[in-house]
């Protein structure tokens, strides 16, 4: 398992396989669509915060590709006693599948095999207590076949197979409120929650219906302008701190500047790029948080160019921002896209 060579997997959202590879500039090993994994070699440094479509970022240290199903321990235990250029001690380990329907089949399996490998472990002192140690995972994209790899919890995600896991209110317009919720929680970090996103804020969301967005913002204490010609549904459509507009989300401009600009309107990204441009260049908001529907082919073309058209607008009028792009686990041919002013 000699590994000279930097070789790392990362975890996507199936069918985003191509793209995931792509923005590493890494030679791809392997990269099947629709499995929800790519393996790539040669990039020396990767920086996990820089990744839009990766879940997660593994170095990998090698692979066991013919388990047998009567005695998966032991080879498991001898090729982690065998690791080269890995680390040897860690904090956790973590059995993982890919996020597919063949891999969901699996996690019956790994919840029963996880104690079975990690009381060897303990013992040997390789996994301890200790959760600033990298962690240790065990990739098994199918029933035969390991990944063996370690994260470092600076440069990754800090949840199992790379999903933030959220519950469903039961009073929430649409399923949408939770890719919100993953948003503020994965572009932003604890500090810039609490100061950026306080009780009495004020906020616009243009393509408000049916109010997933809306309610979230509102689950925070902010006072909500909703656009859309389209109703509200459930609590949003007629709570105190929802004002609800039916007017054109790309030509509606609030008459003095709000703390929030949410956006999640079904359009092509450019233009939805144009437009939160214009918001943010004019002064009409400080923080945004937006999706950009992306086409079927050449999505990180469409998305580069959009993020450019961004920058260029900023650039030219000398305003200072932070933009952070990501495709949350809630996101399907979308990636959510956090914009601010420094």
């Amino acid at each position: 398992m000699t590994n000279k060579i930097p070789k790392w997997l990362l975890y996507c959202r199936p069918g985003f396989e191509k793209e995931c590879a792509q923005e590493t500039n890494a030679l791809q090993l392997e990269a099947q669509s629709d499995s929800g994994f790519i393996l790539v070699q040669g990039k020396p440094h990767l920086q996990f915060d820089q990744l839009i479509f990766a879940r997660q970022l593994i170095s990998w240290h090698g692979e066991i590709s013919d388990l047998p199903q009567r005695d998966r321990l032991t080879p498991l235990l001898q090729a982690l006693s065998n690791l080269v250029n890995a680390p040897k001690k860690f904090g956790a380990l973590w059995l993982e599948t890919p996020d597919t329907n063949d891999g969901k089949t699996l996690s019956s399996f790994t919840q029963r095999f996880q104690p079975l490998l990690e009381a060897p472990l303990i013992a040997n002192g390789m996994l301890v207590n200790d959760p600033a140690l990298p962690r240790l995972h065990i990739f098994f994209t199918n029933q035969n076949r390991a990944l063996i790899g370690s994260s470092i919890p600076q440069n990754s995600a800090p949840w199992h197979m790379g999903i933030l896991r959220q519950k469903m209110p039961h009073d929430a317009p649409s399923r949408s409120y939770l890719k919100l919720a993953e948003a503020f929680a994965i572009l932003l970090n604890a500090d810039e929650q609490k100061k950026w996103i306080v009780p009495g804020m004020s906020a616009v969301d243009l393509g408000a219906a049916p109010g997933g967005w809306t309610w979230q913002l509102v689950q925070h204490g902010l006072k909500v302008t909703a656009i859309d010609n389209g109703p509200l549904k459930s609590v949003a459509e007629k709570h105190p701190a929802i004002k609800h507009l039916r007017q054109d989300g790309f030509r509606y401009r609030p008459n003095k500047p709000v703390n929030w600009l949410v956006c999640d309107m079904v359009e092509q990204p450019g233009r939805v790029a144009t437009l939160i441009a214009d918001w943010v260049a004019s002064g009409l908001t400080q923080h945004a948080m937006f999706n950009l529907k992306l086409p079927m082919k050449k999505r990180l073309d469409a998305l580069t160019q959009a993020l450019h058209e961004i920058q260029t607008v900023l650039g030219a009028k000398g305003i200072r921002y932070r933009l952070k792009a990501k495709h949350l686990y809630h996101d399907r041919e979308e990636v959510t896209v956090f914009l601010t002013v420094k």
